[in-house]
């Protein structure tokens, strides 16, 4: 395809999906985890525009040659992330300019006819993965590899790292020194979209990197992408007068720790992500506010807590927040609980005895601390605790607890 702006690579590829699902053509995709952060949204957008550019890439895979990127969730939940809004709009983009679950329809696609990269996770969830698992040919990824993506995959890329944009950045590097190496007729514009693109990407990195100063989560990964994009954006006579890489970031970061627009069921869905090991399911939401943040969204914590669960069929539910105190000091707290006694209850108190001494749990007193003198009938295990260890966020703890589901 022609080199284009990214709202018109989107639009391109919201046409292209729309007459493949029309005429049962072959399709190719990259989708990000189905918590959609920014850091997932941003690593698709960003392999599915390069790789789309690629003449190489056309050469090898679908001779049409065009990556996808979907949002993993429904266009209804768009307006949950604040701070998408505002990364976005760097770019001259709106939420809905994205291709989301609701652009692929409810009838699945011939296996054959489709391939999947997924980027910041490296196994397809729910629906999709009961369809699409088997057509996953590449994967790029900073979580604990679950090996389930062949090893034959390209690319195969699953690595710790502050933020999965930087592999997706340094990985298609080459790439996208050819594509700006290209000769086009407006350079102007060429710049202009390499840096929109980098700072998209240079968003979701700064978020999840907290402005690179989280030293128990930066890595050389992150910051060799940083400096990249940073050269992108300087290089744009449109955009690099008005970059500042703090200002930037505190854009973006002030806008994602604004709740006060949400309702609590709006906040433990906005970051969400669920697994089925066995006969139970485990869900996890996390925010940006701490849990006394959330009881003021509501009467009942522990309520609403048990409802949220039910409503999503889980036997284990964990709240994990992550905030900075009005000390300035950033903290970690973890809800735990469980419906109905048996394994499920087995399994929270597996969890607490195995995992306490590494992620440095400290218990409240937690029924009073989240709930009134209402009863909460199915939940048979509640615990709230802070966690000392810092550097544990969902892709340690996820796995810990899916461990104790074992």
């Amino acid at each position: 395809m022609s080199r284009t702006s990214i709202r018109t690579f989107l639009l391109t590829a919201k046409q292209h999906l729309q007459k493949g699902l029309q005429h049962r053509g072959s399709l190719s995709f990259v989708i990000g985890n189905e918590s959609a952060d920014l850091d997932s949204i941003m690593c698709a957008i960003l392999y599915g525009y390069l790789q789309s550019n690629d003449t190489t890439y056309q050469q090898h895979r679908h001779a049409n040659g065009f990556v996808i990127p979907i949002t993993n969730i429904p266009s209804s939940d768009l307006p949950l992330r604040p701070e998408l809004t505002a990364l976005l709009k760097h770019a001259d983009l709106k939420p809905s300019d994205l291709i989301t679950l609701d652009d692929l329809g409810k009838p699945p696609l011939p296996l054959a006819a489709t391939d999947w990269t997924l980027v910041d996770h490296n196994v397809l969830q729910g629906s999709l993965g009961e369809c699409y698992r088997n057509e996953v040919i590449g994967v790029i990824d900073h979580h604990d590899d679950e090996k389930i993506v062949s090893s034959m995959a390209k690319p195969r890329i699953i690595e710790k790292t502050g933020s999965c944009c930087s592999h997706v950045v340094n990985h298609c590097r080459t790439i996208w020194e050819k594509i700006s190496s290209t000769p086009f007729d407006t350079m102007t514009n060429a710049s202009t979209w390499d840096a929109q693109l980098a700072e998209l990407a240079l968003g979701a990195i700064l978020i999840d990197t907290v402005n690179l100063e989280a030293e128990q989560k930066v890595t050389d990964h992150d910051r060799k992408a940083v400096e990249y994009l940073e050269t992108k954006i300087n290089a744009s006579p449109k955009l690099s007068s008005a970059y500042r890489r703090k200002a930037f970031f505190d854009e973006i970061n002030n806008a994602k720790s604004n709740l006060d627009h949400l309702s609590l069921e709006d906040i433990l869905r906005k970051d969400y992500k669920q697994w089925t090991e066995g006969d139970l399911t485990l869900g996890i939401s996390s925010a940006v506010q701490s849990i006394d943040y959330l009881k003021t969204k509501t009467r009942d914590l522990a309520k609403d807590l048990e409802s949220f669960a039910k409503s999503r069929n889980l036997q284990i539910y964990v709240v994990m927040t992550a905030f900075s105190s009005e000390e300035g000091g950033f903290s970690r707290q973890i809800l735990l609980l469980s419906l109905h006694r048996g394994r499920a209850e087995e399994v929270a108190k597996r969890f607490e005895e195995n995992s306490s001494k590494e992620l440095g749990l400290s218990v409240h007193d937690e029924l009073r601390a989240v709930t009134k003198d209402t009863e909460v009938n199915d939940v048979s295990f509640m615990k709230f605790w802070d966690q000392k260890n810092l550097a544990a966020s969902r892709k340690r703890v996820g796995p810990m607890l899916r461990e104790a589901m074992g």
